[in-house]
């Protein structure tokens, strides 16, 4: 079995770790097809809203929280 590698250990060896990159709002908007105010409305919504991180004041989309939500959205409809 496959060990994770942490982003410490990535760094050293330069291996890939198993973090995503986070995507920015303007990033989730493109992807979405929409603006970044209606990307900031669906992260403002509860308790169904996109799920985010704050990092130092900015928002941030982990990508396979972003398809889950996605895959959510149509469940719902």
């Amino acid at each position: 079995m496959r060990q994770k590698t942490t982003m410490a250990e990535a760094t050293k060896t330069g291996q890939p770790s198993d973090l995503q990159k986070l995507l920015t709002v303007a990033e989730v908007a493109a992807i979405l097809g929409l603006s970044k105010v209606k990307v900031f409305a669906l992260l403002k919504q509860r308790p169904n809203g996109l799920p985010s991180v704050k990092i130092g004041g900015a928002r941030r989309v982990q990508p396979n929280k972003l398809q889950a939500w996605i895959e959510q959205q149509y469940e719902q409809a």
